[in-house]
């Protein structure tokens, strides 16, 4: 009788516990069978560069509010953590991974080829045949449909077209002939904000002196700050900041003398309230929106590998308001701005960037 009443017990055990598995919400990505989950890695700026990390991780936020995703970023402190941190969303089952910044090329290549069936967008690194390349060698005639990144989507910018017209404002603004810009590392993205921002100024401006300095860093605010007051010293009453939180510096600076300041990335009027007294506008690069298209495409079974570029002419880029400024930037200067974008949609005007 004992026995048959043990024998009774383990099996009303067992059914409860089959039972309750059942019931169980699945667990893991899209491949369980539970909610999507997408992952952003940052680079070395971190989630609160007030510039471009903070604006892609506000396009996975908005995402994945929309479509009911799982979203969760994770920090890089060094280019040492580009590889272990997709990694780990990787082996979390994340549906979609996107990573931010042209540094992150290599790791993001190495990771899409490792996890195939991850869906990968990078912001600002197009992958292009290169001899020697571990994303992409010269063998390869198209580097996501031939070379391994079939899963691959690169969200790209034209910097220099958003960068021109704010040289075209500060070359209109400036009172002492010189403008300049505190950037960071000496990558493609950086160089073509610089370009187009020094050939814009002397657009309107042909004897404009246009200082610039690179700052081998994003998160040096201090460094960019004293290089900020350097040109100052040398007569720049126009601050471009063109490096995150490095650059953030140089508008600081600027701030602090009483001079304009141009931000970038984002309308940093909203993220840098510190200094938006001096902010006459700023260059702005829709990441968020970038990063949210790419993310309802994945939802919508709709995404495509290879470049993408957002511009002038598909309003993925452009100038951020005037907003405390806008009375008192003359409407000649406006003027100018806006004949100078309506030439750069059109194709008439280029920005004299050379890649």
């Amino acid at each position: 009788m004992r026995n048959r009443i043990l024998i009774i017990l383990t099996l009303l055990l067992l059914v409860s516990l089959v039972v309750s598995a059942c019931a169980a919400p699945p667990t893991g990505g899209g491949a369980t069978g539970g909610k999507k989950k997408v992952g952003l890695v940052t680079d070395v700026g971190g989630v609160n560069d007030k510039s471009f990390n903070q604006s892609a991780w506000a396009g996975v936020q908005k995402a994945a509010k929309e479509f009911g995703w799982d979203a969760k970023f994770i920090e890089s402190k060094q280019p040492t953590d580009y590889e272990k941190n997709i990694d780990q969303l990787a082996t979390e089952k994340y549906d979609a991974i996107v990573t931010v910044g042209f540094l992150m090329g290599d790791a993001t290549a190495a990771k899409a080829k490792q996890y195939p069936n991850v869906k990968f967008a990078i912001i600002d690194n197009a992958y292009f045949p290169t001899k020697g390349s571990p994303a992409c060698d010269d063998t390869k005639k198209d580097c996501y449909a031939d070379g391994g990144l079939k899963n691959v989507a690169s969200l790209m910018f034209q910097e220099d077209q958003v960068g021109y017209l704010a040289g075209v404002l500060a070359g209109g603004m400036t009172k002492t002939g010189t403008v300049c810009s505190v950037s960071g590392m000496e990558i493609p993205p950086v160089v073509r904000f610089v370009v187009g921002f020094q050939n814009g100024a002397k657009s309107v401006k042909p004897d404009a002196k246009t200082l610039n300095v690179y700052i081998p860093s994003f998160t040096d605010p201090a460094k960019g700050k004293e290089t900020g007051q350097s040109m100052i010293g040398q007569g720049c009453d126009v601050v471009f900041g063109v490096g995150g939180n490095t650059g953030n510096g140089g508008l600081l600076a600027a701030k602090e003398k009483g001079l304009m300041a141009i931000g970038v990335d984002v309308d940093q009027y909203n993220t840098y309230p510190e200094v938006k007294d001096a902010l006459i506008s700023s260059a702005a690069k829709n990441v968020d929106a970038a990063v949210y298209e790419y993310l309802k495409a994945v939802n919508g079974k709709t995404d495509k590998a290879g470049i993408f570029t957002a511009d002038l002419k598909n309003a993925g880029i452009g100038l951020a308001p005037y907003h405390d400024w806008d009375s008192k930037i003359p409407q000649a200067v406006k003027d100018k701005v806006k004949q100078a974008a309506e030439d750069l949609k059109s194709g008439k005007l280029q920005t004299g960037y050379k890649p």
